[in-house]
């Protein structure tokens, strides 16, 4: 394998993802007797219908790349993603990432929404960070909590947090050590200006001492702001594959020409 291939920390090939779904048709037992009889091969070969969610993909990831993806709701941001992170196994290709991962995809993942900002805290860092110590964890937990700057409100019930709040907690705890690739869906959107700009720096010296970042995130602000790469996601292929002002160009372009 040559050193370019080598030097990167994800690589994926040819991904297709298919997913089969049946319709359901609310039909009586007496319909369905009848079309039986009325086509019994039919009935008996049926297939579901097929949705290609992501075909032919191609993407490699080096360190230092902060990777925006782009594309409407359905569009395979999220699937892709989750392939990724092994969450999903794809129908065919392949993914590989040198190094550790790290994904989150939803500000309340392995929450108890009835106990305390400080307990979920502890929750999501065992989740995320299974082979530390109890000391390095409470390590992590200290610094993630400071570094969300949720006050008092870190003992107050988690179901009393605003969307932000949710969102500070969870990402402070996700970046509080580095790993090889992070993989971000959608959960920095709900974040205030402030903590957005402090995030920034923080994402910064994550980077530095670790790989590379994906990230999901429907504001234009801040994928210019957090990525120096961008994919365009459209029709299940990507599109274009490059600089984040003409990806943006381009994901308009492809979504709302009209406008254009």
């Amino acid at each position: 394998m040559s050193s370019t291939s080598t030097s990167n920390i994800l690589e994926v090939a040819n991904l297709n993802v298919v997913f089969k779904v049946r319709h359901y048709q609310q039909r009586t037992l007496r319909d369905r007797f009848v079309s039986t009889l009325r086509d019994p091969v039919e009935a008996l070969l049926r297939s579901p219908e097929s949705l290609h969610i992501l075909k032919n993909v191609r993407l490699e990831m080096k360190r230092g790349d902060r990777l925006a993806i782009l594309g409407v709701n359905g569009g395979g941001k999220t699937t892709l993603c989750r392939c990724i992170a092994q969450m999903i196994h794809p129908t065919s290709g392949s993914i590989q990432v040198r190094g550790s991962s790290r994904a989150v995809f939803n500000a309340s993942v392995a929450v108890i929404p009835e106990l305390t900002g400080r307990e979920n805290a502890r929750l999501l860092a065992l989740l995320l960070y299974p082979s530390m110590s109890s000391y390095e964890l409470e390590e992590v937990i200290a610094e993630a909590v400071q570094f969300a700057e949720l006050g008092n409100f870190i003992d107050a019930p988690y179901e009393t947090y605003s969307q932000g709040m949710k969102a500070r907690l969870c990402l402070s705890i996700a970046t509080a050590k580095s790993c090889d690739l992070l993989i971000l869906d959608e959960v920095y959107d709900n974040t205030d200006t402030f903590f957005q700009e402090k995030f920034r720096g923080r994402m910064k010296t994550f980077i530095e001492g670790s790989g590379a970042v994906i990230f999901v995130s429907h504001s234009p602000e801040l994928v210019k702001a957090t990525c120096n790469r961008a994919i365009v996601l459209h029709e299940s292929q990507i599109k274009f594959d490059g600089d984040v002002d003409r990806a943006l160009q381009v994901y308009r372009f492809l979504n709302h020409p009209l406008e254009n």
